[in-house]
């Protein structure tokens, strides 16, 4: 992958990692008690976390001098 293509890819992650952040405090705004889906969305987000790191880490790796 060339680095535009992972820098592509790093803003389609951070933005559906920012649409999981505005459902889940919609779910949480309405009381709605669906801890099931609460879970996956966080599990999800999570994910999504570890994916940005990683390809945040191709783009400019941390090189400890």
């Amino acid at each position: 992958m060339t680095k535009n293509q992972l820098i592509d890819q790093l803003k389609i992650l951070e933005e559906e990692h920012r649409d999981l952040d505005e459902v889940l405090i919609q779910i949480q705004e309405k009381q709605t008690v669906n801890f099931l889906q609460i879970h996956r969305l966080k599990k999800r987000k999570l994910v999504l976390k570890d994916k940005i790191n990683y390809l945040k880490n191709k783009i400019e790796p941390d090189i400890i001098a």
